[in-house]
């Protein structure tokens, strides 16, 4: 028996959205195209997408691949605060999303393994930061950090990428929706959009308590709330 997954108030309400090709590629195995896999029509259902949230979280490594702006702009609607979770505040500083009009409303997520140095330089460009407890791996502890963004009243947050980050939510059972764009594209070999989730048997699969499946433009949007076993033990964050 499954239900959908429990959310709790001392979490945001997560929802997680990527494209990928039809072979489940994010990129291909140089990198190439994370960027461009999806069509236009796509591209405006996920500045929707931000608009409908209060906060939208990216990994560092995507800021360093991508160099995202990670605003509104082919929809009207409000700006959604801009968080990064990066342990060691490697993100540049002459990234996009440090250098438009509003660099405050960009929020770091770092460790303290984070240089001082590092983080004064992005302070003064008016940049947000708030020091994460690290998980086992020495990265940011997602769930910690959910916790935090709730009680900095953040009630709803949009997850673009990238995979590590994606793949890490998914195992914690962190995530309530789940929006797949896929590209009618192959390219083989390339990035996942997810990784490993220790899944070593079909029934333990994660499975949705409700989807939709529709076509916009050439690619396909599979938009689903995740489920989870009823007897399953619930994991921090998750209620």
């Amino acid at each position: 028996m499954v239900a959908e997954v429990e959310w709790s108030s001392t979490r945001p309400r997560v929802t997680v959205k990527f494209a990928q090709t039809l072979d489940g590629r994010i990129a291909t195995s140089s990198g190439d195209g994370a960027r461009r896999i999806s069509g236009p029509d796509s591209l405006q259902l996920a500045h929707q997408l931000r608009a409908d949230h209060q906060g939208i979280l990216v990994g560092v490594g995507t800021v360093i691949a991508d160099d995202p702006l990670l605003t509104v702009r082919l929809v009207p609607g409000k700006n959604p605060i801009r968080i990064v979770v990066d342990s060691k505040a490697r993100v540049p500083a002459s990234a996009a999303l440090l250098n438009d009009d509003s660099p405050e409303n960009t929020l770091l997520a770092h460790t303290a393994d984070a240089s001082d140095e590092r983080l004064q330089v992005l302070r003064r460009l008016g940049v947000q930061t708030l020091c994460t407890r690290a998980n086992a791996d020495g990265r940011v502890d997602l769930a910690r950090l959910l916790c935090s963004l709730r009680q900095r009243g953040l009630e709803s947050l949009m997850v673009e990428g990238g995979a590590q980050i994606t793949t890490q939510l998914l195992r914690l059972q962190l995530v309530d929706r789940l929006i797949v764009c896929v590209a009618p594209k192959l390219v083989g070999e390339g990035l996942n959009s997810v990784g490993d989730l220790n899944i070593a048997k079909l029934d333990d699969a994660l499975t949705f308590s409700e989807l939709t499946v529709k076509q916009i433009g050439a690619d396909v949007i599979f938009d689903g709330r995740l489920a989870r076993k009823m007897s399953a033990a619930s994991l921090p964050g998750t209620g």
